[in-house]
């Protein structure tokens, strides 16, 4: 699988986590079971973030220093940075 349609999955799986939790909420589900599947959704997400964190700097960042753009690229890192 490439690395867009592992990013794709990783979403598709996240979307099915949270669909689950809103139909456990109005089925009057237990908080147990809620904050389970809550925790799964954020597992998820600490996993797309890394795949995607990937493929960027597997990307658009190393092109952009290929291409001679490494105030581009630091540019861009710090402002990833600074949102991790």
């Amino acid at each position: 699988m490439d690395k867009r349609k592992s990013i794709e999955h990783r979403l598709a799986i996240i979307d099915g986590h949270l669909t689950a939790i809103r139909k456990m909420v109005a089925d009057g589900r237990s908080g147990v079971e809620i904050i389970r599947q809550s925790r799964a959704v954020q597992s998820a997400l600490k996993k797309f973030d890394a795949a995607t964190i990937e493929q960027y700097l597997n990307t658009s960042v190393a092109k952009d220093v290929a291409e001679g753009k490494a105030a581009k690229a630091a540019k861009e890192l710090s402002e990833l940075f600074e949102l991790l």
